[in-house]
């Protein structure tokens, strides 16, 4: 396909445009268009053409058409004001029609085929007619490379509807699914031959359609990009490569949406217009999001940034119910920032800080997935089933733990919110079972950051939220701090120190791991773990630590050795002293040595003491204390 330089429209005297060619086109192409006289105005849009009527009726069948319906044979002026692409599209035509190559590039190769079939440039008027030409070009130069089809594909935006009815717009959705699956059975294959050192020849990386394609996704807009994702994961995209695209377009979509001051536009056009656009394009990223499941390949602070995101722009209940069990699936993945989700507080000054409700529907859903688990517990043999709910490196019980502590960090964050109901508070205090939690310090630390802040707190609410405090489970140091903390009930002090009493019995007698670990309840595994508080680690992948710990607990034991001496020499000074000043003692010391001297008085007088007749073994006993006593 020929390419030369093409003439430039220069508006005429009257107002009209009419053809100038340049130096170098006349050089290529002698036209003497400036020797003939305009017979033929052709209005398009604000922009008029004075043309002539041979070249155009020789290859467009629309203005042939026009011309012969016309009821005024000598008509001189047609008015074409839906051209696709407007004035400098039909400006392209008009050059072809008058014999000049006009360059095909993907910027322009879409307007130039809508701009033909409008005009009707068909073989039937022409051969090699406008409308073939650029079809050859797509074929050639578009449909076999995806980039291109994408940058063709968003010049389509501007040419609705017309682009669709010619269905250049599917044939280029298509086209791109097409390739973009063929680059990954191709990548697949070469990984594949690379697992193979005799056939490997260099170790090339293939390059992931991501890098390349998927990026160039992002300037389409929101229907077009719905469509060809549609046409992808049809076509069995990678699940993988599906969560890039989509974060990548929710990155460049929604960060020109962001209001850097909300305070100035809250409940203004401007905002209201903001939280529909992001309503939209949540709505639409979140359902074409893969399926869900444990193992998704969607990052958990994509999936909370859309939560947020859903929240802030009051998208509809089922998008924000499909995030949080999308969550809720992964939870063991979340850090403390994925569930700070702020609340949406419609301009209310008394509102919290975040939205405690949507985090415990998240925490729920996790719970639950043992439930759902044990629907397949038929299929698990004995040994494993003891793996997965006995053992501290099990999977099951790994998540566990990191979502208890998790939680506890969530907890003491949201403590600080004064707005923060304690009756919400302590629903998510109570929502883990009793073996999700190895140590209490972390839910204690929450729990007294609360009280702090909410010291008007009802008695029976504060009762109820220091009970979800398993005083067993507390170390040395919360226990030491909890006996001398005012905020607490009077009863878990008691207890406190009832449990601190058993820890260092347990110690003396080698039991302290028992005592850790709920041996009182029976329901936790022995684990050789100070710390306890991350436990979603294998023993058996840190052996050295294991040691390095077991050395503490031994130290810790033979200090809370001396301890326990030292209050057990001070319990027996405290019980002499109690023996020596009770005023009950001197009592009881006066009213023996009167029972003796009355004993006495009987032996002398022989009257038989209390008790019947006095044996001889007793008369002896007597006898012989008092001849000691004389002696």
């Amino acid at each position: 396909m020929g390419v030369v330089t093409v003439g430039e429209l220069k508006p005429s005297i009257s107002g009209k445009r009419s053809f100038r060619p340049s130096s170098s086109i006349r050089h290529a192409t002698e036209w003497p268009i400036s020797d003939v006289s305009s017979d033929l105005t052709i209005e398009v849009g604000a922009s008029s053409f004075a043309l002539h009527k041979f070249p155009l009726v020789s290859r467009s069948g629309r203005i042939r058409k026009l011309l012969l319906e016309a009821k005024d044979s000598k008509v001189s002026r047609v008015n074409l004001s839906a051209v696709p692409g407007g004035a400098e599209a039909f400006e392209l035509a008009a050059k072809f029609c008058y014999g000049i190559n006009v360059e095909l590039t993907l910027s322009n190769v879409a307007t130039i085929r809508c701009v033909a079939h409008f005009l009707e440039m068909t073989e039937d008027f022409a051969e090699k007619n406008l409308e073939a030409r650029a079809e050859a070009y797509l074929k050639e130069m578009v449909f076999p490379n995806t980039s291109n089809s994408i940058s063709v594909l968003k010049c389509c935006e501007s040419l609705l509807p017309l682009s669709e009815e010619i269905s250049l717009v599917n044939r280029l959705i298509n086209a791109i699914a097409n390739n973009a699956c063929k680059e990954q059975l191709t990548s697949g294959l070469l990984k594949l031959d690379h697992t193979f050192p005799a056939k490997t020849a260099q170790n090339i990386e293939p390059e992931t359609p991501s890098d390349w394609w998927g990026k160039s996704l992002a300037v389409l807009n929101l229907d077009f990009f719905q469509r060809v994702l549609s046409a992808v994961k049809s076509k069995g995209l990678k699940q993988d490569m599906i969560s890039k695209i989509l974060i990548n377009y929710a990155h460049n979509s929604l960060q020109g949406l962001v209001v850097r001051d909300p305070q100035l536009v809250k409940g203004s056009l401007l905002d209201l217009e903001l939280q529909k656009k992001q309503r939209v394009i949540v709505e639409a990223i979140v359902g074409l999001l893969p399926t869900q499941s444990r193992k998704s390949p969607v990052p958990m602070a994509f999936l909370s940034s859309l939560l947020k995101t859903a929240i802030a722009a009051s998208a509809t209940t089922s998008c924000r119910s499909d995030l949080e069990r999308r969550i809720g699936l992964q939870l063991d993945q979340a850090i403390l920032e994925d569930i700070l989700i702020p609340a949406n507080s419609h301009g209310s000054n008394h509102s919290t800080l975040y939205d405690t409700d949507s985090i415990l529907r998240i925490f729920s859903i996790f719970l639950n997935l043992d439930e759902d688990d044990d629907e397949d517990s038929h299929m698990r043999d004995e040994s494993e089933m003891v793996y997965d709910f006995d053992s501290p490196g099990s999977p099951k019980q790994s998540s566990i733990l990191k979502v208890s502590k998790l939680l506890d960090n969530f907890l003491a964050e949201v403590a600080l919110d004064s707005n923060l109901m304690p009756s919400k508070f302590i629903a998510l205090a109570e929502l883990l079972p009793d073996h999700a939690r190895i140590v209490s310090d972390g839910l204690y630390r929450a729990a007294d950051i609360f009280l702090k802040v909410h010291p008007n707190i009802k008695d029976s609410e504060r009762y109820r939220l220091c009970k979800t405090i398993d005083c067993q489970k507390l170390s040395q140091e919360a226990c030491s701090h909890a006996a001398q903390n005012e905020r607490l009930p009077v009863q878990m002090a008691v207890q406190v120190l009832y449990f601190e009493q058993i820890r260092l019995r347990n110690a003396m007698s080698g039991g302290h791991n028992q005592f850790f670990f709920g041996a009182i309840n029976g329901q936790f595994p022995q684990r050789s773990s100070s710390g306890a508080g991350s436990g979603a680690i294998s023993p058996r992948d840190n052996y050295a630590s294991v040691r390095r710990e077991n050395r503490e607990l031994k130290l810790e034991v033979a200090r809370m050795r001396m301890r326990l001496t030292d209050l057990e020499k001070d319990h027996v000074s405290m019980k002499q002293e109690l023996v020596r000043s009770h005023p009950a003692n001197k009592l009881f010391k006066s009213l023996a040595k009167k029972l003796s001297k009355l004993n006495a008085l009987f032996r002398i007088n022989g009257i038989k003491p209390m008790g019947g007749k006095a044996s001889s073994e007793n008369r002896f006993v007597f006898q012989k204390r008092w001849r000691h006593s004389v002696s």
